[in-house]
């Protein structure tokens, strides 16, 4: 299991690889060569390339999708930023990460799903049965700092009346702590996705989730300042939040055949697979007034543990003229 999930959710290469129409792989010019608009989209492991693809939303586009494909959401931003990719997809706080660090985009669509898929899981025998026994203990955090399963850690220490210099924090990467976790090295991890399922599986018990508000469960789609200074890019860029919305409630009726494209796209086994499809974002939502509120409180509560700069004010990094 450790070995399968190590290649089918964790292949940290940060390779970019674009795939579509072929030409020029940069975001910089609006049209191809047969005048079509071209728009170079941002994403992680397949993840909305196979949305799309599985359920047919791009199906009659008049403008031609090129994929830029990361395995994570640092170097996604870092070819935003060097104009090789025209949006974002990620979660809040990776987002939250690059506008404080200058990355130039703005958010121009959220996403949506229950929190359910983070988690802090903890030993079975290990006496720990309430956030309130997190006092005085070491907790595991995969897979770095700022990541949303420590806004987690954070979140509940603070709603049970503890500080987060009450635990000792130690950061590693998922595939380690799986394996540390699994041989009883740590008796708490707090964790997300095919790891929280796997931990589970492992002698492991679920302590809390993110579920009921405890993360904020919004991820974001993101534009570059220069895909959104040209109008035909900016155009397309409309409709595709339309159609990735279609997709996005196909997956949320049709989580089967979700997570039978991810195993035939991905190379996922079936297990992974049913767990990644379960935690999809379900919705493409304009950025309004509630998720501006929830995510800057997200980004306070951060910077307050001090693994966030001050400097990120979600509404003015916002263009809420491209999803209407």
């Amino acid at each position: 299991m450790i070995r399968r999930i190590t290649a089918a959710a964790l292949s940290l290469t940060a390779l970019l690889a674009l795939t579509g129409c072929g030409g020029d792989s940069s975001a910089e010019a609006s049209s191809s060569k047969n005048g079509r608009v071209t728009l170079t989209i941002g994403d992680q492991a397949k993840t909305l390339q196979t949305i799309l693809a599985a359920s047919g939303a791009l199906e009659g586009a008049d403008y031609q999708v090129k994929w830029a494909e990361f395995e994570g959401a640092a170097p996604l931003y870092q070819a935003v930023q060097a104009n090789a990719a025209d949006t974002t997809y990620s979660a809040d706080l990776p987002a939250l990460q690059a506008l404080s660090g200058g990355v130039r985009f703005k958010t121009v669509a959220a996403l949506k799903n229950d929190g359910r898929h983070v988690g802090i899981v903890v030993r079975e025998g290990s006496g720990i049965d309430s956030v309130e026994d997190l006092k005085g203990q070491k907790v595991v955090v995969s897979s770095a700092k700022g990541s949303v399963s420590e806004y987690l850690l954070a979140n509940v220490l603070q709603e049970n009346g503890l500080t987060y210099s009450d635990v000792k924090v130690q950061y590693l990467l998922p595939t380690d702590a799986q394996a540390a976790f699994a041989s009883g090295r740590i008796k708490v991890w707090a964790t997300f996705g095919v790891y929280q399922a796997v931990g589970l599986e492992q002698g492991g018990k679920l302590l809390v989730d993110g579920a009921d508000g405890r993360v904020s469960g919004y991820g974001f789609i993101g534009a570059s300042d220069q895909a959104l200074a040209d109008s035909g890019k900016k155009a397309a860029l409309g409709d595709f939040l339309k159609r990735l919305g279609t997709a996005l409630k196909w997956t949320d009726t049709h989580e089967d055949a979700y997570a039978k494209a991810i195993v035939e796209r991905n190379g996922a086994d079936e297990s992974v697979a049913k767990t990644l499809a379960s935690a999809a974002y379900s919705q493409v939502l304009p950025i309004d007034a509630e998720v501006t509120r929830t995510v800057q409180g997200v980004a306070d509560l951060m910077n307050g543990i001090g693994v966030l700069e001050p400097n990120v004010d979600v509404a003015e990094s916002a263009d809420t003229s491209v999803l209407k």
